[in-house]
Order: C-alpha cells, then structure tokens, then sequence
C-alpha cells in the first residue's frame, strides 16, 4: 500500500517518517499524475493560504478535489483541514470537501502553542481507548459540523478529529507525537475501509 503526502509545504517529512514506522510506503506528492500512484492521501498542516496557492500553480487543486469526491482517501491535519473544510472563516480558497465549517488561529498566535490529551468519543471507531496527544500550533477550531460527519475526539468538549465518508480531519498535528494511532486509523479504516 501506498499512501501520498501533499509535499508542497508544511511538515509533510514528519508524517512520512509516521507511515514508515506503520509499515506503509509514503509518497511524496507534488503533481497531478503522482495522485495516480497512490491509494489515499494525507494534507500537512503547514501555511493554508500557501498551500492553497501551490495547489493551483501545480495543477493540483481541481484533480485532488474531483478524487476526493469520488471517494479517494484524504486526511488533513491542521492546515490540510482547512483546506478541507466546506467554510473558512477567512478568504483561503478551500477545496470545500468536509460539511464543516472552521476558525483559522483559533487558539492563538505561534506561542500560544501547546500539548493537550484528547477524548475519543466513539469506542467503536477501532481508535485506541488509550490517551491520545495533540500538538496544536496556531490551530483551527471546529465550530460547525455537518450531519454526516462523526467526531472521533475531543478536546475540552471541542471538536478535534473528524470523519465523513472517505475524509478525516485533525485540528492538531499527530505527526508530532510518537504515537502511530491516528495515522494507524487512517490507514486501516479509512484507506482500507
């Protein structure tokens, strides 16, 4: 199996090394064609607005957004979750895949950054009942979810890990923790359903 990583800015290493350790071959994906090779793929967190721009200059934008709504596998994690979103709260052309509407920076400026420990919310998800750790940096904030998404985790009562369909989301950054469960989920139910 073969999972793609945008790797067009942001952190997108850091969640090939998680792949790796999950026994998963990561692609790094910067074309259109490259989208061909792989059975699902992951949006780093990183800058939306220049993600979003790179997205267009590479060709990138409408091919992943048609993928995507032909069922084809995408997490995005902070940054790749706004992307994701149907609404933004600012003017960053999202692909408006997820029926969730999100706030850009809603925890604060870069030192406002910090670790917190996250509740699943669903036991039947096949996530671990263990403790989960989010790294949120200049995190966006989940303030509307749509009737077909299912929040997985919480973090004081907010919503921080989403699903639709074929479509995961993170506020935070799990590529910055050593633990695998979320890749780990990704991988094995929304990658393999």
């Amino acid at each position: 199996m073969k999972v793609g990583i945008l790797a067009l800015q942001g952190d997108f290493r850091e969640h090939g090394s998680i792949l790796e350790s999950c026994d998963v071959e990561p692609v790094y994906v910067r074309r259109s064609s490259e989208l061909e090779e792989v059975d699902g793929l992951i949006i780093p967190g990183g800058e939306s607005t220049a993600i979003s721009k790179l997205l267009r200059k590479w060709g990138l934008f409408s091919s992943l957004k048609e993928k995507a709504e032909s069922g084809f596998p995408v997490f995005g994690t902070c940054a790749g979750l706004i992307l994701m979103a149907e609404k933004v709260d600012s003017a960053v052309p999202s692909l408006g895949l997820m029926d969730i509407s999100v706030k850009r920076n809603a925890y604060g400026r870069q030192i406002e950054s910090f670790e917190g420990e996250l509740t699943v919310t669903n036991s039947s998800s096949g996530l671990t009942d263990e403790a989960i750790t989010g790294v949120f940096i200049r995190a966006p904030q989940v303030v509307r979810v749509g009737s077909g998404v299912e929040v997985l985790a919480v973090h004081k009562e907010l919503p921080v890990l989403v699903r639709e369909e074929n479509l995961l989301g993170a506020t935070f950054h799990p590529e910055l923790t050593h633990d695998r469960a979320i890749h780990s989920y990704f991988v094995n139910e929304v990658v393999n359903g």
